[in-house]
């Protein structure tokens, strides 16, 4: 079991403070908020939280120990709000860094029943890759602005070219449905040339629908 967690919360523009808040209250140290659009399209896809409209992501890191109690603050905290009103999972973190400590490295052990899809592309392909996502058994994702961190002067990064702009996407897929994912976009067209882009998968855990059932 890893000795930390990045709790990862998937909520509505100008939501994302309720959740910071309350994780703080329960022991967190802090936690990163950044803006995604999500992409879901049919009314049967909301119940992953994940609508088209824009959605705050909060990213917390915490100790294995302290994962229960803030992760139960935070659903705590959104339980009068009507669902779908966002998602909430963890993802075991294997190597974390703080300012002159790394800890060592763990495996992940728990059985998890969804993986988070991280998609990496060059700017104004994320609708392609999301369309074959989608085709593939996908229910939704979310697409945030993103932009590369290479050193001037570097052609590739990671196998990718230097583009300053990128599109990233969030997927959360249910174990079985993970690899035809991948495969869907791995095959288009648009990414054909080796370097357009980079994907990859981490099991989720503890994942929990926000918001109180209607």
């Amino acid at each position: 079991m890893s000795a930390y967690n990045l709790i990862i919360g998937i909520v509505p523009r100008g939501s994302a403070e309720l959740l910071t808040h309350a994780a703080v209250a329960a022991g967190a140290g802090g936690g990163t908020i950044s803006r995604g659009k999500g992409t879901a399209a049919t009314s049967f896809l909301q119940i992953l939280g994940l609508s088209d409209s824009d959605k705050d992501l909060v990213y917390i890191v915490a100790s294995a120990e302290s994962t229960k109690s803030i992760m139960d603050a935070m659903i705590l905290a959104s339980s009068e709000k009507k669902q779908p009103f966002g998602i909430l999972f963890t993802m075991g973190v294997n190597s974390f860094i703080r300012t002159g400590v790394i800890s060592g490295k763990d495996q992940l052990m728990n059985e998890t029943t969804h993986q988070l899809i991280t998609v990496i592309v060059n700017k104004g392909f994320a609708d392609d890759a999301m369309a074959a996502a989608r085709k593939a058994g996908a229910g939704g994702g979310t697409i945030m602005n993103a932009r590369g961190t290479a050193r001037p002067g570097e052609e590739t990064f990671f196998g990718m070219e230097i583009v300053p702009e990128k599109d990233m996407i969030l997927i959360l897929a249910e174990n079985a449905k993970v690899q035809p994912i991948m495969d869907a976009i791995k095959a288009l067209p648009c990414l054909e040339k080796p370097g357009t882009g980079i994907a990859f998968a981490c099991p989720a855990e503890n994942f929990t629908l926000l918001g109180k059932k209607k």
